[in-house]
């Protein structure tokens, strides 16, 4: 029998699905060998899992953004963003208008540069790979 209850628990994780999550999850790092931080007491990972959370002996905020992270199949890289010109001021506004006109240039393909490329087109060779 279980010698920590899920009433323990409760007062450190607000929500009960939530205390299932982090304590699975913490029973899986434990399996995989994580050091414990309370004594075993030659109780199952699960236990002792609930036994870290009741102690508070790791933190439920810690447990919550390494289970989510776990959980990512593609974490983003924030990467430095390309130096942008400066916005110009209200004395520019004619330099801001040319700007704003050549992005919006750069978008529009009439509809003959469309097909015209389109007929440009060669279809890719074939493989046995696919």
């Amino acid at each position: 029998m279980a010698r920590v209850t899920v009433e323990d628990c409760i007062d450190k994780v607000e929500n009960r699905f939530e205390l299932v999550l982090l304590g699975a999850h913490r029973a899986r790092q434990v399996s995989q060998g994580a050091p414990i931080t309370v004594d075993r007491d030659n109780d199952k990972n699960t236990v002792v899992a609930l036994r870290e959370i009741a102690d508070e002996t790791l933190s439920p905020g810690d447990l919550k953004e390494d289970l989510i992270h776990s959980l990512q199949k593609h974490v983003e890289v924030d990467e430095p963003e390309a130096d942008l010109p400066a916005l110009p001021q209200a004395e520019d506004a004619p330099v801001a208008d040319a700007l704003a006109e050549e992005a919006v240039a750069f978008d529009r393909m009439s509809e003959e540069e469309l097909l015209a490329g389109i007929e440009g087109l060669v279809p890719p060779e074939k493989s046995d790979d696919f």
